[in-house]
């Protein structure tokens, strides 16, 4: 009896070394190279390299600051820490958080405070979202252009031609991304 129960332990063993071996290595190393070869820039992480150097990743948003730059999202920006606030339509804290927001952001652009989108008050789900609406980065350019000495004209080209349109030209909203704009504000800006 004891000779029968150690085969199917050993069986058994043999089973579960081969599966995690199968499974837990040839499988993914197969998707991984797959991935790879499929879609070279994106299976790392779509990381945006500026002359060779690595400044992020074009999926995930970045903290930027400072009238030089384009502005994102409000958000945590820390990738250990992501997620919403779980805060309501009806929360008071949203709400004064929002009010806040609104100010800072209409005084530091220079326009009326009814006029600041909703993405420039609002985090995404995640608080990583590394897109803004046109709207809201068309906001920006005068700002930026004038801290960078740069012509507004040049900095809404910049705007536009980074500005992606719908998913398969019906899903989602346009969207501009801002390490992306940020990194081509800095090429022309020399």
């Amino acid at each position: 009896m004891f000779a029968g129960v150690a085969r199917q332990a050993a069986a058994g063993l043999r089973i579960l070394l081969l599966m995690t071996v199968v499974c837990g290595l040839l499988y993914p190393l197969l998707i991984w190279g797959i991935a790879r070869t499929a879609f070279p820039g994106r299976a790392d992480g779509s990381l945006l390299r500026v002359d060779g150097r690595v400044v992020g990743s074009s999926l995930i948003g970045q903290e930027f600051t400072g009238p030089l730059w384009f502005h994102p999202r409000p958000g945590a920006y820390d990738p250990l820490a992501t997620g919403g606030s779980d805060l309501g339509p009806d929360s008071g804290r949203l709400l004064a958080e929002v009010r806040l927001r609104r100010t800072a952001v209409a005084r530091t652009e220079g326009v009326p405070a009814d006029s600041v989108p909703a993405d420039a008050l609002t985090s995404s789900a995640s608080g990583l979202d590394p897109h803004i609406s046109p709207a809201y980065a068309h906001l920006q350019v005068t700002r930026v252009a004038r801290a960078r000495g740069l012509d507004a004209e040049r900095v809404r080209e910049l705007v536009n031609a980074h500005t992606t349109g719908r998913a398969l030209g019906f899903l989602g909203q346009e969207r501009v991304n801002v390490l992306e704009l940020n990194a081509a504000l800095a090429a022309a800006a020399g």
